[in-house]
């Protein structure tokens, strides 16, 4: 079972398959965001009390709902580092990093310009908006933490941990518009209610969501080979691509 898995999870057997699902990926993902960005921008009607300043939510929502889902992903990929000491595990956890901390930098942006004609104001020190820009710092730490340790297994297993124990902010970040009067309103969307979005636009919206999940596989599949080709770059598999190219 455990050299199974070992197998499965090598750089040289994860490098080849990714790169039979790259194109895929990312044809897809082009396909899904042409299609939600003229659904949403142009097909979906007018808000009634927003107008067209509501249409960022395209952007907004989804960048907003991947930095949750990539830092829940990057802290179980450095938990199973620090358990079974897998190198993808760690490749994964160090590729999701800068990816989440640009959806993070995104939502809080989109977040900013859709704030300012909605609640008259780019910024506040809302519970909400805090805890989002403190998941960026938690990204950042992450980055910063790996960075500055010199040898690669410590530098691993300290950033496995910070990154085990930011997951605390991100039922804060899901939350905090029930659990604190706050000027965020509430989720539009949530399990088990539904939406209070018309279909006109709900509908743009998970295509849109679509697009960020792929775009992310896509980008995170781009990043790991290239950080699995530096630290194989020596390995007998890696000169056999390199002469197949």
């Amino acid at each position: 079972m455990w050299k199974a898995i070992k197998r499965l999870t090598s750089f040289k057997n994860f490098y080849r398959f990714s790169g039979k699902l790259l194109p895929w990926f990312g044809a897809i993902t082009l396909v899904l965001f042409l299609t939600g960005l003229y659904w949403g921008l142009v097909i979906a009607p007018i808000d009634y009390l927003q107008k067209d300043s509501y249409r960022i939510l395209y952007i907004h929502v989804p960048a907003a709902w991947m930095s949750l889902f990539v830092y829940i992903v990057m802290a179980a990929s450095g938990a199973i580092h620090l358990v079974w000491k897998t190198k993808l595990s760690e490749v994964i956890a160090n590729s999701c990093a800068p990816i989440g901390a640009t959806f993070t930098f995104l939502a809080l942006v989109t977040g900013a310009i859709w704030g300012q004609p909605t609640w008259g104001t780019w910024w506040v020190w809302d519970a909400r908006l805090t805890s989002e820009l403190v998941l960026l710092f938690l990204y950042i730490g992450y980055m910063a933490l790996h960075s500055a340790i010199e040898d690669r297994a410590s530098a691993a297993r300290a950033a496995a941990i910070l990154a085990i124990v930011g997951l605390v902010n991100i039922p804060i970040i899901h939350f905090s518009v029930n659990w604190w009067f706050t000027l965020h309103q509430v989720a539009s969307i949530s399990v088990g209610k539904g939406s209070s979005l018309h279909p006109s636009m709900y509908w743009p919206l998970m295509v849109m969501t679509a697009a960020f999940k792929f775009y992310f596989a896509t980008v995170l599949m781009m990043t790991a080979r290239n950080e699995i080709l530096e630290r194989d770059q020596n390995s007998n598999w890696v000169r056999e691509e390199e002469k197949n190219l």
